[in-house]
């Protein structure tokens, strides 16, 4: 894919910021559902609708910003390959039923009903899209799949500034629900796990939301809850061009043949001292960001989606050297490989034993290349002044897989053949 040598990943030492300014909810900034466009709603954005399972990739990678999300991590029981192989058919299964709102069966009252009843009969459309991906542990000596290991795909370390929680990172299989509202995600989720009790255990979980403004070209559609406009920069998964060249894994890349038209997944659970940023003076907010907070202009500049222009600003006399914005895309030919496509959420978790809020920023960016996208966008925000105000606590990498493109076929299919 490149002939940038590999980042060491024992120099890859930073404290989880690649995303706070830009966040992955934003990674869809239209609508990109058969790249039809959906009737808008009396707030100016897309009004729900069902989206497809079906494709050459998984929907929810590329699909519009979403309202709520959840993350649940599994680790899975099984004892040979046929297991595993169940258990990806059954996943299969329930992400169609549950994406096309295809009505289960009245078993009567003598049995338990098949679904839970939490959003009535007929469920409306609300945008639910299921993604599947796993993890480096899937490829250990269980299953026999060593071999067909992703090239890039290993367990998460420990960073400078980091402060993991074991409980809260990995896992064999990330499930990625995205939907309108967080009654749908919950539903979703609650509907898999009954699915596929027998085999998969929940390890963590992360839920959270996006406060969504109406679609506008290039500009961002959410904020964090830093308070600033997250996702102008980031890559128009509308484009199949730019896709094609930063988030779908290709033939050539070195990598198993069954992992064409999947993505490197990366997971940062980024809690925001909130308390702290919001003693910070507006001034120094800014500056550590490189974006006026209010419009969410690059310093200097009067609009959102103005360059930045950093060229004729040489010496950070406008927007510092070691601005977020800056260090993370420093919009430069040797750069452009690097970009990433972001698709992450705010969470809240309530608030820690020091009545401190425990909120902040699920991280999520799909990737070509995790050394040469997120790794290497990471490796240049290591000691940037936002880590005075962030640190991660959770997360991991997982390899989402590519599409199922016909009924009958199912997630993973290729891997296990």
């Amino acid at each position: 894919m490149s002939e940038q040598p590999r980042i060491s990943r024992r120099k890859f030492v930073v404290g989880g910021g690649a995303g706070v300014a830009g966040l992955a909810g934003a990674a869809a900034l239209g609508w990109n559902a058969g790249k039809d466009e959906a009737p808008a709603s009396a707030d100016g954005l897309p009004a729900p609708v069902r989206l497809p399972f079906h494709g050459t990739h998984q929907t929810g990678i590329t699909s519009h910003a979403p309202a709520a999300a959840l993350m649940a991590s599994f680790n899975l029981v099984a004892d040979n390959r046929d297991e595993v192989r169940a258990v990806f058919k059954a996943l299969t299964e329930e992400f169609d039923t549950l994406m096309s709102g295809t009505p289960v069966p009245d078993r009567g009252e003598h049995y338990p009903p098949l679904d839970t009843g939490s959003l009535g009969t007929n469920p409306p459309p609300a945008d639910l899209t299921l993604t599947l991906a796993i993890g480096a542990s899937m490829f250990d000596d269980r299953f026999g799949l060593a071999a067909r290991k992703p090239r890039e795909l290993f367990t998460m370390t420990k960073l400078a500034n980091d402060r993991l929680d074991q409980t809260r990172c990995h896992g064999d299989l990330l499930v990625n629900i995205s939907g309108d509202s967080p009654d749908v995600c919950l539903f979703a989720l609650r509907q898999v796990m009954r699915r596929t009790r027998a085999n998969l255990v929940l390890k963590w979980m992360v839920e959270g939301f996006n406060r969504r403004e109406a679609p506008k070209p290039g500009k961002a559609q959410v904020r964090n809850l830093l308070g600033f406009k997250d996702g102008t920069a980031n890559l128009d998964p509308s484009s199949d061009a730019l896709m094609g060249e930063h988030v779908w894994v290709a033939q050539g890349d070195g990598e198993p043949a069954w992992a064409v038209g999947g993505s490197y997944q990366a997971v940062r659970i980024i809690r925001m001292l909130v308390e702290q940023w919001d003693r910070a003076q507006l001034g120094e907010q800014e500056r550590i960001i490189g974006r006026v907070k209010a419009s969410g202009a690059p310093l200097g500049e009067q609009d959102e989606t103005d360059d930045p222009d950093y060229e004729d600003d040489p010496r950070g006399d406008r927007i510092p050297l070691d601005a977020h914005i800056r260090l993370a895309n420093p919009r430069t030919k040797a750069t452009e490989k690097n970009k990433i496509l972001r698709r992450g959420f705010s969470y809240s978790r309530g608030f820690d034993p020091a009545g401190r809020l425990d909120q902040g920023l699920a991280f999520v960016s799909f990737q070509r290349s995790l050394d040469d996208g997120f790794l290497a966008v990471q490796d240049r925000l290591s000691g940037e002044p936002l880590e005075e105000y962030i640190r991660a606590e959770g997360g991991g990498y997982f390899f989402a897989f590519p599409g199922v493109q016909r009924k009958g076929a199912y997630l993973g299919q290729a891997l296990l053949a």
